[in-house]
């Protein structure tokens, strides 16, 4: 939850109880993170938030605290346990971080929480909703699946949280959401966190939330100071020749490297393998089994490298990434600036490296315009400049007549023809216009 800096008050100041003060206190957290400082207070008198924050900022703490001070100040009569608080996240990596930290700050609240995806098999999760929970972390797949075998019910819900609402977009999830939202009550509190705030995350907002306050810590085009950016240009084909070179260097510890597909994850980290780089590939292809086991090995340092699609990636919260490379170029800028947060946390000092073939040109554009400023290049690499020289193929001619020359020209290629020839070329001539 550390990314930005703190504010001027500290977590008494906000208004939490002394319990939630305590469990804050063993993470050896004293002061808000400023996306904590504005959110909190107006959750906590009951007032709805639309929050743009990107990941990293601590915005997780600012909907998880106020939600469990709710709940443990209200206690639900009756002995039946319903759901009364749901998070909706986007990936499977991102909603299991949220469900530590609900453990983490309830830890001296006698409140249940359990979390919900996809990838897994159901059981345990429906045992657990059985039993009764307080808290529900889900991703869209799985609330809908078990909602329509009627294991959940959402009738009873007083807080609902949309996290990453603009990732929710990018993968398809819209439709879900919409009925997930068509089946809760009317009157609750609702949080609703955005990296960006394009025209389609303000029209899902405001069909969301009733009189919010709106809070931002960051324009989306920010970067952090704390992350050196170069830029190096290369040809596709010598990416990965450019790639070894620079794990040349023992300082590259623990990197993150990004590519656009999911194959092209697994390509690259197989590619690493058989080079001893220790890396592990992580995507939605993946079985939650794999992706947690992968990433279990970058947090622990048996895995010097993490490759990952940015939809996996989302939910990857490590503060001691020492360099993240961009393998390819994103197609949206905005990717750009939360692939590269990834380092640079938690008062560390980090490095983002991006690879630019002739094609991602104008992405790279697109980006530098985004962020207002110009990307360091570095000109001194063995492969500078091998996109510009590497000159592209003509595609095969088709086979046809040949163009047609003038007169002048043919004289001057062919020589002078003796009669006899230019006779026997128009009696040729001749013959073909008979047999057409």
């Amino acid at each position: 939850m550390l990314n930005t800096p703190v504010s001027k008050l500290n977590f008494a100041q906000l208004g939490l109880t002394d319990t939630l003060l305590r469990a804050v206190g063993d993470e050896g957290y004293t002061m808000p993170t400023p996306i904590q400082e504005k959110a909190i207070p107006p959750a906590l008198k009951g007032r709805d938030v639309f929050g743009c924050a990107q990941t990293g900022t601590g915005k997780t703490a600012a909907f998880v605290l106020p939600i469990l001070q709710h709940l443990d100040q209200k206690p639900l009569l009756g002995n039946r346990r319903r759901i009364r608080a749901l998070i909706v996240t986007p990936t499977r990596e991102l909603a299991a971080q949220i469900g530590e930290s609900a453990a983490t700050y309830g830890a001296y609240l006698s409140l249940t929480h359990t979390v919900i995806y996809g990838g897994v098999g159901q059981g345990k999760q429906e045992n657990a909703l059985r039993r009764g929970v307080d808290v529900l972390v889900a991703c869209p797949g799985r609330l809908l699946d078990l909602m329509n075998q009627k294991i959940i019910d959402l009738s009873g819900i007083e807080y609902f949280v949309l996290d990453e609402a603009d990732r929710m977009l990018d993968m398809g999830f819209i439709h879900d959401v919409r009925k997930i939202i068509a089946k809760l009550p009317k009157q609750r509190q609702t949080y609703f966190f955005s990296a960006t705030v394009p025209d389609s995350i303000k029209t899902l907002a405001n069909s969301l939330l009733t009189d919010p306050i709106r809070v931002s810590v960051t324009p989306k085009a920010t970067t952090a100071e704390t992350v050196e950016q170069t830029l190096y240009m290369v040809g596709r084909t010598r990416k990965m020749d450019l790639l070894r070179h620079l794990f040349q260097n023992p300082e590259m510890e623990r990197t993150l490297i990004f590519t656009r597909t999911k194959h092209g994850a697994d390509r690259v980290a197989k590619r690493l393998k058989k080079d001893k780089v220790t890396a592990e590939a992580i995507h939605g292809n993946k079985s939650q089994n794999a992706r947690t086991r992968a990433l279990n090995a970058f947090k622990a340092g048996e895995a010097r490298v993490l490759v990952a699609s940015d939809i996996a990636a989302r939910g990857i919260d490590i503060d001691s990434i020492t360099h993240v490379i961009n393998f390819e170029l994103p197609h949206e800028p905005e990717t750009y600036v939360h692939r590269i947060g990834r380092t640079g946390r938690a008062g560390h000092r980090g490095k983002a490296i991006s690879f630019c073939d002739r094609d991602e040109q104008s992405r790279l554009r697109d980006i530098q315009k985004l962020i207002k400023r110009s990307i360091p290049l570095v000109s001194d690499h063995p492969y500078e400049g091998s996109h510009l020289t590497e000159a592209p193929k003509p595609p095969p001619q088709p086979r046809g007549p040949r163009p047609s020359r003038t007169n002048a020209q043919n004289s001057q290629s062919r020589g002078p023809r003796s009669p006899r020839a230019n006779s026997q070329s128009s009696q040729r001539r001749g013959n073909q216009q008979r047999a057409r």
